[in-house]
């Protein structure tokens, strides 16, 4: 349904949103425990950055956080640098394929595109990141107090 850049990038804003009250969250530490390349995840972390979903701090302390929370930020909005969502082409290989000349798949096919788009616009990431288990880090928190 997406492709594996838009993926990556859903995994990688879901493991924020798990983990909120420890932004920022580097980005090696996203790629280990995300199961992301960390070259890969370098280059989207940059674009999300780029698109006003991240905001990324150098330094020792430094990493990624929200521009939003979980709750406001759409599917669309994460995976808008990576995938199109939208009737861009006709994927039966019709070259003249539009609303003014439709395939014989064009009204069925814009059906599951606009439900597509739908989904995405109307679900916000908190409503696909469960609760992630705690991290040793913050176990070790929790134990100290």
């Amino acid at each position: 349904m997406f492709n594996l850049t838009g993926e990556y990038a859903l995994r990688a804003m879901i493991y924020l949103a798990q983990h909120r009250d420890e932004w920022p969250v580097s980005g090696r530490r996203i790629a280990a425990e995300s199961g992301i390349p960390a070259k890969y995840l370098s280059k989207i972390l940059g674009d999300l950055v780029r698109g006003g979903v991240l905001e990324s701090t150098r330094g020792k302390n430094g990493g990624f956080c929200m521009t939003q929370t979980p709750k406001e930020t759409s599917l669309s909005a994460v995976l808008g640098p990576f995938e199109r969502v939208g009737p861009n082409r006709c994927p039966f290989g019709n070259q003249k394929c539009s609303d003014e000349a439709p395939c014989l798949a064009h009204a069925k096919w814009k059906k599951v595109v606009e439900a597509k788009k739908r989904f995405l616009d109307r679900t916000k990431l908190s409503d696909v990141a469960v609760a992630a288990p705690p991290t040793r880090a913050k176990a070790q928190r929790k134990k100290k107090r």
